[in-house]
């Protein structure tokens, strides 16, 4: 039996000219969860990340909170859905609302994610160059648990994994057996530095616990709490 521990990356830049970079609270919650792992001697036979930057700089940051380096092997599998491509499909090259309301943003992000989950988003393939293609959810999707069945083929008894929200809900919803859109519902409370555990033996794979930030959730973190 082996334990799978995946974790969400920090706070990313929101807004800024590069998302891919940690805000400063994004390099806080990292070293907070690695001060957590260090306050309970966790080990892990197997370190992986995707192969962004704030899946590198997260990963860093755990590290720090735990007082040594962590060597990774790199998986571009486990790399995020580019939002972006799937915005500009949605919205069919207009340009996103200038409001500045996260809300509003990630209201257009859901119902452009739950088109590209079912198949029916413009721009998955063919068009002109013109046309900002985006990756099909069926390639997403088979890369992302393709990653996962290498790591049960492994022989670590525990793993920790650095990825994103869209890989992390899309092996989650295929554990649960959820259909396509839950990938969608999961991916959006996915919290920063949150910390999925599976376990899984030869034959069968269960969720042990979602999203969870021990980590932040004391008095002096109030505010800490992110998902973007």
């Amino acid at each position: 039996m082996a334990e799978l521990v995946f974790v969400r990356h920090g706070q990313a830049s929101f807004g800024a000219d590069d998302y891919d970079k940690l805000s400063e609270l994004g390099w806080r919650q990292s070293r907070w969860l690695g001060e957590y792992f260090a306050q309970r001697d966790a080990a892990f036979d197997l370190v992986l990340r995707g192969s962004l930057r704030r899946h590198a700089e997260t990963l860093a940051g755990i590290g720090e909170g735990m007082g040594r380096t962590l060597a990774a092997q790199v998986d571009a599998r486990l790399d995020e859905y580019d939002s972006h491509s799937l915005l500009h499909a949605h919205l069919k090259g207009k340009p996103l609302p200038q409001s500045g309301d996260r809300r509003e943003h990630f209201r257009i992000l859901r119902e452009a994610m739950y088109a590209w989950t079912e198949g029916t988003l413009e721009g998955a393939t063919g068009g002109s160059a013109a046309v900002r293609l985006h990756e099909p959810f069926a390639e997403f999707r088979g890369r992302v648990l393709a990653a996962l069945a290498q790591m049960r083929e492994g022989e670590a008894k525990r793993v920790l994994v650095v990825s994103s929200g869209g890989p992390i809900s899309t092996v989650l919803a295929e554990v649960l057996g959820m259909p396509p859109r839950g990938v969608v519902d999961l991916n959006l409370q996915t919290r920063n530095t949150g910390i999925t555990e599976l376990q899984s033996g030869s034959s069968r794979i269960h969720c042990v616990s979602f999203n969870n930030v021990p980590h932040l959730d004391r008095p002096d973190r109030a505010g800490t709490l992110t998902y973007s």
